[in-house]
């Protein structure tokens, strides 16, 4: 009962901010639609709970366990050891032989079964839930609903970007951001995405208030906190997402011309980077990294035998090895939920979605404006992103309902790209969906 006051309180306390915190006064969508959806992932991420409770029981695989397990371990160091509180959440002077021996070890998922030489983001996880432990007192619902209202922040800031190159669609765009089945349950639970989304948010806002006007400093530490944060989580998605950043800034500081030369010319020369790279720095060999990933997830599929698994040949350890497995990447990302319906609950829920994000396509087609019409540098931005990270997706991932969670930061930019070409005044006919 305790537990259950301790969560409603924080809830209640969350959607008083959203009731009184300027930032959640936004144009096209109310603060109390912005509260119900904060309530929508709280539910969410509660039902989460319940399938990794009562469906999924192995504890010691469920991430959104996982790092709230191995968050009490590094918690349990601050009434007798508060040094090594500290010492663990700030990375510094935390390799002493203590730590390996009092927390370290203890933890599930602090050291990686296999090391790759990179920054395990496990930790950065494991450290946010030790933070959240401070006011959780234990109770698993609270690192739930901060992890919404922290997701909701980088999902507003979104909307707060795009809503400007869709006027009159808010709360499409609204429910383009939010309401992906795989968003609302994986950007709701205390798991990667979503703090990914706060990150995401976060930098990206400034990114593009940046592309507009000077950044006073708070701007330019909001900036460095979302960058931060990406980098210490899932660095691959801001690594997909930099090329357009690139090209959509030439775009915005020399005009509108030539966009998509200006588009090509950038992807173009981060591909070469890319290639030449490992001849300066051998140990940023991303080509090789990328291969070593399919292969040990292809390790992982023949340890674990999941249902969700999609043959896939060994890539080739060469360049041309993973342009040949392009067209097969982009099915894994694209297509293949579609092939894994019948193997429970989940796989239905994702061949719908899936259905969806194929649908939306002709759809948005159907309403579109004149090409001429287009803000173009920011469409090919979202296009070229989710192009991207579905390539890497599906050049990594075989199995679907690892693919299904990976692609998540993809599906707003999605959203966003067919938003862009949809025409406000063809929708006049639905004046639900638009808004004054």
């Amino acid at each position: 009962m305790a537990g259950i006051l301790l969560t409603c309180g924080y809830v209640a306390l969350f959607l008083y901010l959203i009731a009184r915190w300027r930032f959640f006064a936004v144009t096209g969508v109310g603060r109390r639609a912005i509260g119900a959806l904060f309530l929508l992932k709280v539910a969410a991420g509660t039902v989460l709970w319940g399938v990794y409770t009562y469906y999924y029981t192995d504890r010691s695989t469920a991430d959104i366990f996982k790092f709230f397990d191995d968050g009490n371990v590094m918690f349990s160091a601050l009434p007798a050891h508060p040094l090594d509180y500290v010492q663990m959440l700030t990375g510094i002077g935390n390799d002493a032989p203590r730590f390996d021996e009092r927390y370290y070890t203890v933890m599930n998922n602090w050291y990686r079964k296999y090391d790759t030489g990179y920054y395990n983001d496990a930790h950065t996880m494991i450290r946010y839930s030790a933070v959240v432990r401070l006011f959780s007192f234990g109770v698993y619902h609270v690192h739930t609903v901060f992890s919404a209202f922290l997701s909701l922040i980088g999902l507003v800031a979104l909307y707060k970007i795009f809503i400007g190159f869709v006027p009159g669609l808010g709360r499409l765009l609204m429910a383009g951001l939010f309401l992906w089945p795989s968003v609302l349950f994986w950007g709701s639970a205390p798991i990667k995405e979503a703090l990914l989304f706060l990150g995401l948010g976060l930098f990206l806002l400034q990114v593009f208030r940046w592309m507009k006007e000077p950044l006073p400093w708070t701007g330019w530490l909001l900036m460095l906190l979302g960058l931060l944060i990406q980098l210490g989580l899932k660095s691959y998605v801001l690594a997909c997402m930099v090329p357009g950043l690139f090209a959509l800034g030439w775009c915005r500081r020399t005009g509108d011309r030539h966009v998509l030369l200006k588009f090509g010319a950038t992807h173009v020369i981060a591909a070469l980077v890319i290639v030449v790279l490992p001849l300066v720095a051998p140990s940023l060999d991303v080509l090789a990294i990328i291969q070593q990933k399919q292969r040990d997830m292809l390790g992982l599929v023949a340890a674990m035998a999941p249902g969700s698994y999609i043959p896939t040949p060994l890539m080739e350890p060469t360049l041309l090895g993973m342009i040949r497995q392009v067209p097969h990447a982009f099915f894994l990302t694209f297509l293949s939920p579609l092939v894994t319906w019948d193997i429970g609950a989940m796989g239905l829920l994702g061949a719908l979605e899936n259905v969806l994000l194929l649908l939306l396509l002709p759809v948005a087609i159907f309403f579109a404006k004149p090409w001429s019409r287009i803000d173009l540098p920011i469409f090919l931005f979202c296009v070229a992103f989710c192009l991207i990270l579905g390539l890497l997706i599906g050049w990594t991932t075989p199995v679907v309902g690892a693919l299904m969670r990976y692609r998540v930061p993809m599906l707003p930019f999605y959203s966003m790209a067919l938003l862009l070409i949809v025409d406000p005044h063809k929708l006049a006919r639905w004046p639900l969906l638009r808004t004054p």
